[in-house]
């Protein structure tokens, strides 16, 4: 016969239990408030949501950022920067301009020029108009990106291809204040051109930090891509730790799918934002999932999760 002391003792658990389940719900709820301790400075990246689904225009991509308590829309081409202004908004980090994107890039001499030529003009657009960072990638391994066919390029090659670039590219950077984050990206995933990019060669973390330390520029960082990093290593705390210096940018989305932050996805972002922010990050935080349902509601779910 159950006694008295045992009934409740069984009752709290069950109170417990119910109370812990309750709240894991509430944290992958779609929220209706926005944002309300700001601490992670947050962007909503703007060809998530302008080219596939509803596809907002820059305009409605500003009133939601605007109501939403974000305060950036970035990788938004400089044409829209006016509007981003006149919502008291700004671009976090913009896109190079370089027609090469992230297959013909810095790991071939052949591309430097190019790369250079491009990625020079938008760091002057973006002093202009007090942009902090724009993008950089490493570039596709073969020495014809578009052949895999082609001849491979050697990593010794591609490091000190990378570090020659780079360093050049650091001059202006410097002298204009912009920030150029070179990005990590995941080769693993081949179901999409925009979930991972089979190819490119800047698919180590390690090999990536390398290449900046290299440099040694306080305007060459590394944007460190939550669900690409996740896809390749895993062991995010660990590797923010490892790398907290040298992080200029960081962009998020579920793990393994590029999608929403919410419960079908692997990653806890409420610990790693955590890490970055006590880690002394004060950079921004972009947005960077493909919405597979309501994207309002996704967004809206996914500030909620990184207000930390």
């Amino acid at each position: 016969m159950t006694n008295r002391r045992t009934l409740l003792k069984s009752l709290g658990l069950a109170t417990t239990t119910a109370i812990i389940r309750d709240n894991q719900q509430d944290a992958f709820a779609a929220p209706n408030e926005t944002a309300v301790k700001g601490r992670a400075k947050q962007s909503i990246v703007f060809w998530c949501f302008n080219a596939r689904g509803d596809k907002w225009s820059a305009e409605k991509t500003c009133e939601v950022t605007k109501e939403l308590g974000v305060s950036s829309v970035e990788l938004i081409s400089p044409m829209h920067w006016p509007t981003l202004k006149k919502h008291g908004l700004i671009c976090a980090i913009a896109s190079n301009g370089s027609p090469g994107g992230f297959k013909r890039a810095f790991n071939n001499v052949k591309f430097h020029a190019e790369t250079i030529e491009h990625t020079t003009k938008t760091i002057d657009l973006c002093a202009d108009a007090g942009v902090p960072s724009v993008i950089a990638f490493v570039g596709y391994r073969w020495t014809n990106p578009d052949d895999p066919k082609s001849a491979a390029i050697s990593t010794e090659d591609a490091f000190t291809n990378c570090v020659k670039g780079l360093k050049e590219l650091a001059v202006h950077a410097e002298k204009k204040g912009v920030t150029v984050c070179v990005e990590h990206l995941n080769t693993r995933d081949n179901s999409d051109p925009m979930k991972g990019h089979p190819g490119y060669q800047g698919d180590d973390l390690d090999f990536v930090a390398s290449i900046i330390r290299k440099v040694g520029s306080p305007r060459i960082k590394l944007l460190f891509d939550i669900y690409h990093v996740q896809l390749m290593h895993g062991d995010l705390i660990r590797r923010i730790e490892q790398n907290k210096d040298i992080i200029g940018h960081v962009h998020t989305a579920g793990a393994p799918g590029r999608g929403e932050l919410d419960d079908n996805q692997e990653v806890n972002y409420a610990a790693v934002i955590k890490k970055l922010l006590d880690g002394g990050y004060t950079g921004y935080i972009g947005q960077e999932f493909i919405p597979t349902r309501d994207p309002l509601a996704g967004l809206k779910q996914a500030v909620k999760v990184c207000d930390v």
